[in-house]
């Protein structure tokens, strides 16, 4: 998978979605947003990544400092800007060279680390988008389980102090995306630890299995959709599950 070029078509299809819908809708997934409001905020965070590649920042950038952080008033330029902040990102990212150390939620991380993460911003706002316009949701198996995995990075290296830990102590949780071909990329095996939780591919026996296409188990972890729907399979202890899913907000 080509990150860069994943990233692009995902912010083209959510650019589509947006100049074809209206900008007011209520997007039920991001309580208070609006289309407009969830558009702005993507493409304001790639410019905002850029900006961090760009200055090879070490710290953190106030998001509210960065140019061109405001998009036009009509759905077509609203469309183009989304993909000039994309374009923005990847520029930024050739220019300073992939591996040049920057500031990260999770510390320094070669610039690049940037790319992966505003991809899976992208294609979990598209889903936004698409349920809040009773849309079709697609993601391909691979890219779904990428997001997955990404997601699982953030989450392992919260601090301990952020808030309770995701899983109680003792807890084990095995995720298995049943799409064909994925191999050992397609299972997660996520055990708690005494400063938060840790995680691995492969299979393991935890106290709670979650079995799903990839992307439906992509939605039920960023909690897109309920985990009771007929696309996402619980065995073993649910109150694993149900504790994982209230302590690891998106």
């Amino acid at each position: 998978m080509d990150p860069a070029a994943a990233l692009i078509e995902q912010n083209r299809l959510l650019a589509e979605l947006y100049r074809t819908a209206d900008p007011e809708t209520d997007v039920p997934t991001c309580p208070g947003w609006t289309l407009r409001k969830l558009a702005t905020h993507v493409g304001r965070g790639d410019r905002w990544a850029a900006t961090i590649v760009r200055e090879r920042s070490g710290t953190y950038v106030d998001i509210r400092t960065v140019a061109g952080g405001r998009p036009p008033s009509d759905q077509d330029g609203v469309a183009a800007w989304l993909g000039a902040g994309v374009e923005e990102l990847l520029t930024a990212v050739a220019g300073v060279g992939a591996d040049t150390p920057v500031w990260t939620f999770v510390g320094p991380q070669p610039a690049a680390w940037w790319i992966r993460r505003r991809l899976h911003e992208a294609t979990v706002h598209r889903a936004d988008a698409a349920l809040a316009v009773g849309g079709d949701y697609q993601l391909p198996a691979e890219l779904a389980a990428d997001g997955l995995s990404e997601w699982l990075d953030l989450v392992a290296a919260r601090p301990a102090a952020s808030g309770p830990a995701p899983l109680r102590p003792g807890d084990t949780m095995h995720l298995h995306a049943t799409d064909p071909d994925l191999g050992d990329t397609g299972e997660w095996f996520v055990r708690s630890e005494a400063d938060g939780v840790s995680w691995a591919h492969g299979h393991q026996k935890g106290q709670v299995a979650v079995r799903a296409r990839a992307v439906d188990l992509l939605l039920a972890a960023m909690r897109r959709t309920r985990s009771n729907h007929g696309r996402v399979e619980v065995l073993g202890d649910p109150a694993v599950w149900r504790t994982w899913l209230e302590r690891t907000g998106f």
